[in-house]
């Protein structure tokens, strides 16, 4: 049994369509991801999940479509999408979007307003498929081929870090982590350790997709915003025994080029270190297998 995970949307903060973001892709993001025994899961909702909706209807053949969303956070980069997330406006389908317990509002309630008639033309009432809201924390649940277990992460307003595995002896695991910042540069009410803790969360993972917006040079003008370096995320993917690092949440201004040198610096990295990780980068309709 394994997973595979599908990218919809790599970008970070707002949409960027456009001539010089054509590989790696403009949409912000959405993760589909697949159990072995293709139950769907979604890993957040910006507007990477349009055209995932539309993917899921034509593979559909009118078929009821069933899933499970999770949040990493509600801001709006993260769920952008939802209102443009087409099975949700069809009788029969089923979904249940996961969210922190942590934030100041609840998730349903978050969505909803995202929908209120001031600021958009169709109300959450109307959408017709069935939709579950469950709160998660720093927790391990499983259901439908599949185990996962959450971290609180370092961004403001909160967010998760989620460990989904196929529960089997195995082992191997994905592990998502949209936004974080890893610097301790930054000030967060963080308890001890809050590294050490990250690292055995992530140990040993498969696939770490890790939040890499800025690079060395950029990050000293966005200390406090969320997010982390390149270099960063190689030195938790190093710690932590991860075998492939999928850098995500790429930042507005990256070009193509840009990202393509990003991943040459990391494997050069890793080569200095003498280390057998594997780096690329998240580029919509690239798919892996966990």
């Amino acid at each position: 049994m394994s997973l595979t995970l599908t990218f919809w949307g790599t970008r970070g903060s707002i949409p960027t369509p456009g001539p010089t973001t054509v590989r790696y892709g403009g949409n912000t993001p959405c993760v589909e991801l697949r159990t072995g025994e293709g139950w769907l899961i979604i890993l957040d909702a910006g507007t990477g999940i349009r055209e995932l909706g539309r993917a899921l209807l034509a593979r559909g053949n009118g078929e009821p479509i069933a899933g499970d969303i999770f949040l990493t956070h509600a801001h709006w980069d993260h769920i952008q999408g939802i209102p443009f997330f087409a099975p949700l406006f069809r009788k029969g389908n089923r979904f249940t979007i996961w969210g922190s317990r942590s934030l100041q509002m609840s998730i349903g309630r978050v969505v909803r307003d995202q929908m209120s008639p001031v600021v958009f033309p169709v109300s959450f009432e109307e959408l017709q498929a069935r939709i579950e809201f469950q709160e998660l924390a720093e927790e391990r649940r499983a259901g439908h081929g599949y185990e996962v277990s959450a971290v609180a992460v370092r961004h403001p307003g909160g967010a998760l870090g989620y460990r989904f595995s196929t529960g089997n002896a195995g082992g191997r695991a994905l592990v998502y982590v949209s936004d974080n910042e890893l610097s301790a540069e930054a000030r967060y009410d963080d308890a001890p350790g809050w590294r050490e803790k990250l690292v055995e969360f992530v140990r040993g993972a498969s696939v770490l997709v890790h939040d890499t917006m800025y690079t060395s040079s950029e990050y000293g003008s966005f200390v406090g915003w969320g997010h982390s370096t390149h270099d960063q995320a190689v030195e938790l993917a190093l710690d932590a025994d991860v075998e492939r690092l999928v850098l995500f949440h790429h930042r507005p201004e990256r070009t193509d080029e840009e990202v393509d040198r990003c991943v040459e610096r990391c494997r050069a990295m890793v080569a200095r270190r003498g280390r057998a990780l594997e780096v690329i980068a998240a580029a919509e309709g690239m798919s892996l297998h966990v």
